[in-house]
């Protein structure tokens, strides 16, 4: 049974990048990233470098509405799932309604699936001697470490309990800076690591062939969407870790790897 529920989300990804190997010779290929953003085995650190230097001095741009416009928004909706919280964290925490789903969605099984979906559309590319699938690989991959990076930062600074390090009756509303465990491995509750990396490689794969297939945004968008929920449910992380981490997923491969 274990071996099964591992299988299933792994293969689901693993099926989805296959399925999109088999179409992609009935349509023609789509637009490029913009001149000059390229991706590379020999381009992932000198990207890396760039993307984090665009990621950190990103408040100096707050001044411009379009840019502060939505990052009010995105911190107005986290704000107020803050408030939320403790209600909805405690549910989870207490329930036993999800067991099941959990039990499928566990985080180890994830994290290998998250792993999986680059490493066989690259595998494909390859095999099918597909330049854009191999480089939508690469970019996948780039947009999941800039975000980690970025998450462990914030982990250490905020240090916050995650739902599961607090008693089923506890006060779930007293969360931040009381993990003092261990620095730079991303132990703390916001953001969702897991959240942030499947929204990540879903943002990369549905901006870059969204437009040939329209059920690759659907496919790649819930995906990640019930790794982020899994995350809820199995008390990993609270409903504002998960928005946040789908919010900062989505912009760091959008706005900052593909510069869309």
């Amino acid at each position: 049974m274990r071996m099964k529920n591992l299988l299933a989300p792994v293969l689901t990804l693993a099926l989805t990048s296959c399925l999109l190997g088999q179409v992609t010779d009935a349509t023609p290929a789509g637009p490029p990233p913009q001149p000059g953003r390229t991706v590379s085995w020999t381009k992932l650190v000198p990207n890396l470098a760039s993307d984090q230097k665009q990621i950190w001095t990103f408040p100096t741009k707050l001044g411009k509405r379009q840019y502060w416009i939505p990052a009010a928004a995105v911190v107005g909706v986290t704000a107020g799932l803050v408030a939320l919280d403790p209600k909805t964290a405690g549910y989870f925490r207490r329930t036993s309604s999800f067991d099941g789903f959990n039990g499928v969605f566990a985080g180890n099984h994830t994290s290998l699936g998250i792993l999986v979906a680059p490493v066989s559309l690259y595998a494909a590319g390859f095999m099918r001697k597909d330049s854009k699938m191999q480089s939508t690989a690469l970019f996948a991959g780039e947009a999941v470490a800039n975000a980690e990076i970025l998450t462990t930062v914030m982990k250490d600074i905020d240090r916050r309990l995650r739902p599961s390090d607090i008693p089923p009756n506890g006060d779930f509303s007293d969360s931040w800076f009381g993990d003092n465990k261990r620095y730079l491995r991303s132990n703390g509750s916001f953001p969702s690591g897991h959240t942030i990396a499947a929204f990540s490689v879903a943002t990369i794969v549905a901006r870059r062939y969204g437009t040939q297939h329209r059920w690759v945004p659907y496919v790649a968008y819930g995906s990640a969407v019930l790794v982020g929920f899994s995350r809820m449910t199995l008390s990993a992380h609270f409903a504002s870790d998960v928005f946040m981490g789908a919010a900062l997923g989505y912009s760091i491969s959008r706005f900052t790897v593909l510069r869309e």
